[in-house]
């Protein structure tokens, strides 16, 4: 089999292509292994979509009609209600490839450790948190969120969610090997969220007060750059302890 590496002058190598294109192969394939998992656990996949739905439909009861308090506390809601919709699913992030020796597997992968986790947290959010934002507009609706502020709420749960599920993602890998880890994963990711949360509420608050709102996004946007470098490895490094335990 040829080398997938060339040296170069100084000691250095660099990736071929048919490198590249194996480890593409492999997070594809890990893609598509989760998502035909998800739709055969479609009924646990609604579930915190379910959560989200029902528990927005109980505020206006709960707090009276008045449009004008349900407006101005909407965009807090919707954001913890998402992020609480969040955490039973990270408990089980890598539970189940621990047990059945999948993540043995991944460490004998000829591709890297994190590259492999950062497609199970994307394969996590595309299925458990893209349809929370997708039901957004109706969210908003029945909280009577302005239509003005809705597009800036997005915008935040797009930076904010990814950002959750890979500080999570490695909280997760920390606990894959205890059982009815639940409560200690919510513990140890709330501290973590608080930042998150308040930095996406107050662009919605900034965008409903007719306020400049790009620098909470701006601030959210880099910490997420800064998790997608770092959040892999740490992950993979979280792994393979939990593996050799």
């Amino acid at each position: 089999m040829a080398s997938t590496a060339q040296s170069i002058p100084g000691g250095a190598s660099v990736v071929t292509t048919a490198e590249r294109a194996g480890s593409f192969a492999a997070c594809r394939a890990l893609l598509r292994r989760d998502f035909v998992l998800a739709w055969r656990r479609r009924g646990e996949l609604f579930l915190p979509l379910l959560y989200a739905v029902i528990v927005a439909a109980l505020f206006p009861f709960a707090l009276g009609p008045d449009p004008e308090l349900l407006a101005r506390i909407a965009g807090g809601v919707l954001l913890v209600i998402v992020v609480l919709a969040m955490l039973p699913a990270l408990e089980s992030m890598f539970r189940a490839d621990l047990d059945d020796g999948t993540l043995e597997q991944w460490l004998l992968a000829p591709q890297p450790l994190a590259l492999l986790a950062l497609t199970r947290v994307i394969a996590h959010w595309l299925t458990t948190v893209l349809p929370l934002i997708v039901v957004m507009p109706l969210l908003g609706a029945l909280l009577n969120l302005p239509v003005k502020v809705l597009p800036v709420l997005i915008v935040a749960l797009l930076l904010a969610t990814p950002l959750l599920a890979l500080l999570g993602s490695v909280l997760s890998a920390l606990a894959a090997g205890a059982r009815r880890s639940g409560i200690l994963l919510a513990l140890m990711l709330l501290p973590l969220a608080v930042p998150v949360v308040i930095f996406a509420a107050g662009a919605v608050a900034a965008a409903q007060s007719g306020m400049p709102f790009i620098a909470p996004l701006m601030w959210l946007a880099a910490a997420l750059i800064l998790a997608i470098v770092l959040a892999p490895l740490a992950c993979a490094a979280a792994l393979r302890i939990a593996v050799e335990t």
